[in-house]
């Protein structure tokens, strides 16, 4: 080998030792950053004719499982959905309280039967009046401070949805511009190694916001979507786009009709301008995205249902009475009228007819509508699966509703108004074609004597509570933060018990009337409030449903916090997989260290050697 030749292998051993060093050292420095992955150098012989020329460094090669990493990002988007659930779920457990707690809503509302029941006992003690109207302002407040509170808690989502958002822009922006530094890079060195680093950084920071897939492209190019199959990064970074609602109200409530739509969207708009609707297309199932907007639109406003429900449940438990029809007739036919006088707005008749031709029962509830742009309304207005409603336009009075009535019916049934309120309905008169089998009105007691003892013991804000509809929607959307006691009944508490003329102040007919009513009567709850469902609806007392209620929060809870544990127990051990590949292991650094320290020696050596024969040769 001849002097030249060995002096060349000597110095390409130090410099790919040199590379190697430095890499090694590189490693050392950042055994703990956050997205660094370990590298190592990849070596590649010299040929000089028949023999060695020495030693050159082809690649910088990043450490990784590819497999682990896939697998960690789409558990990072399922933990992250799991923890925000996890969180807000226990922040909600919180309002309601658990159970047998002073504070709790159960508690509170025994508190206030127990109260009445006081009350039954004792009708003639103002102490006891006093309490049952204490114990019942205590529910109501804090009705009224749950549903401020789950609207907070929908602002908050509303926060994370924005904070995700901003983040989320971020990591696109910096995945797109770290691909365009990659385009058409051939040579695997530090600075492409480094780069390739912060992009995967980037994207495991996308992965926990939103569920992603990484597909690769040529040229170091990397494409992300959603899973569902959005485009967020190809040749440009798209753009998520969040329209804040603003004030978060019962009302603000997401809707594919966006001419329904009172809550912020969430869009995708592409680098050539146009744009998806994230929330509509459910493009985003994973993440905390959307996490937060599940719980923005979906579990928490549920939970304010629930509350409405109760606090709808309890107002019309007290104030709605129903009259059954007196039996009417007009020559052959036959039927019903009732006394529509007092009639609110969301009162309504109940209409039963047989129909002999089809052999069928028909079941209708007519509903009383003084804002015509309400109309029409859907059968879900009601509870009951199986009948049909209607919402009838009562501003035009009863001519007006006798003649819509019949000009529905077709004929089959006769409605008029023989005189004053009242409305009669009768079968056609033909034996074998249909008969009316039941007619009845619902209505709501306005006053504190003189109706019997139902009473509006619980007001909307001052009015009453009837269950209206309105072109804004129904009375019952967001009454659980708007109901209180009547202000005439804490004037005169006395009116708890002398519901007439008649009644003695230690009458307990009114108190008997308002226990059974909110202890035993049953009634039946809107599938939105997540119980029971709209083919089979709950129907129960009001201390069945606050039980059903609570216990499919504590449920939900607990079934949250369970998953959040679970998929933090994959996240880890799948990170603690990644990093025995990718992370640095010190030990074995500095034993690399040592090694090629040893190489640099021994090339340092050969290097002496030569300058000691060049040295001899000059001075031979």
């Amino acid at each position: 080998m001849s002097i030249g030749l060995a002096l060349n292998n000597a110095m390409s051993g130090l410099r790919t030792t040199q590379t190697a060093l430095a890499i090694t050292a590189a490693n050392v420095s950042n055994a703990q950053t956050p997205g660094y992955i370990r590298k190592s150098v990849s070596y590649q012989a010299t040929s000089a004719g028949d023999t060695g020329g020495g030693v050159r460094v082809v690649a910088i090669n990043r450490e990784l499982d590819l497999y682990v990493q896939r697998q960690l990002r789409v558990e990072l988007s399922g933990g992250s959905f799991a923890q925000v659930r996890a969180d807000f779920y226990q922040r909600l457990q919180s309002l309601f309280g658990q159970p047998g707690s002073d504070s709790s809503l159960e508690t509170l509302f025994n508190n206030f039967t127990n109260a009445v029941q006081t009350l039954i006992t004792s009708p003639e003690s103002s102490s006891a009046r006093s309490g049952v109207l204490s114990a019942a302002q205590v529910l109501a407040q804090n009705l009224n401070g749950m549903t401020t509170d789950i609207q907070g808690l929908r602002a908050d989502a509303e926060g994370g949805i924005a904070d995700a958002v901003g983040a989320a822009n971020i990591a696109i922006e910096k995945i797109a511009s770290i691909n365009g530094q990659l385009m058409d890079a051939t040579a695997r060195n530090a600075g492409e190694a480094a780069l390739l680093d912060q992009r995967d950084f980037y994207i495991s920071q996308l992965a926990e916001l939103m569920d992603i897939r990484v597909i690769s492209g040529d040229n170091n190019q990397l494409n992300v979507f959603t899973t569902s199959g959005i485009q967020l990064v190809g040749a440009d970074p798209s753009r998520l786009v969040l329209t804040p609602t603003g004030t978060m109200m019962p009302s603000t409530q997401w809707s594919h009709d966006q001419s329904k739509n009172t809550a912020g969207t969430l869009m995708l708009v592409s680098p050539s301008g146009s744009s998806i609707d994230l929330i509509a297309t459910k493009g985003i199932r994973s993440g905390e995205i959307a996490a937060y907007l599940e719980m923005r639109d979906e579990i928490l406003v549920e939970a304010q249902n629930q509350l409405d429900a109760l606090a709808a449940a309890m107002a019309s438990a007290l104030s709605d009475t129903t009259t059954a029809g007196t039996p009417a007739t007009s020559g052959p036919q036959a039927g019903f009228e009732v006394d529509t006088a007092g009639m609110l707005s969301g009162n309504s008749l109940s209409l039963t007819f047989f129909d002999r031709m089809t052999n069928q029962e028909h079941r209708y509830t007519i509903v009383r509508v003084d804002d015509p742009t309400a109309l029409p309304l859907s059968d879900s207005f009601t509870i009951e699966p199986d009948d049909k409603v209607i919402g009838l336009d009562f501003s035009g009075g009863l001519a007006s509703v006798v003649s819509q009535l019949n000009t529905l019916f077709d004929g089959r049934l006769t409605f008029a108004n023989p005189a004053g309120t009242t409305l009669q309905v009768l079968d056609d008169g033909t034996p074998n074609r249909t008969d009316v089998t039941a007619f009845s009105a619902t209505k709501t007691a306005t006053a504190l004597t003189g109706g019997g003892p139902a009473l509006p013991l619980f007001t909307d804000g001052g009015g009453f509570y009837s269950g209206s509809v309105t072109s804004s929607g129904h009375q019952r959307i967001g009454f659980a933060g708007r109901i209180a006691v009547n202000l005439a009944l804490i004037a005169d508490p006395a009116k708890l018990v002398a519901f007439d003329g008649n009644a003695m102040s230690g009458d307990p007919t009114r108190p008997n009337f308002i226990y059974d009513r909110l202890t035993q009567a049953a009634f039946g709850y809107s599938s939105n409030t997540g119980i029971g469902s709209s083919e089979s609806p709950f129907n129960g007392s009001l201390p069945a449903y606050l039980r059903q209620v609570l216990s499919s929060q504590g449920e939900a809870a607990a079934t949250a916090e369970g998953l959040a544990a679970g998929q933090g127990v994959v996240v880890n051990a799948l990170r603690q997989r990644f990093d025995d590949s990718a992370g640095v292991d010190i030990d074995r650094e500095m034993a690399n260290l040592i090694a090629l320290q040893t190489a640099y020696g021994a090339n340092a050596r050969v290097l002496a050697v030569i300058q000691q024969m060049l040295d001899t040769l000059l001075r031979a």
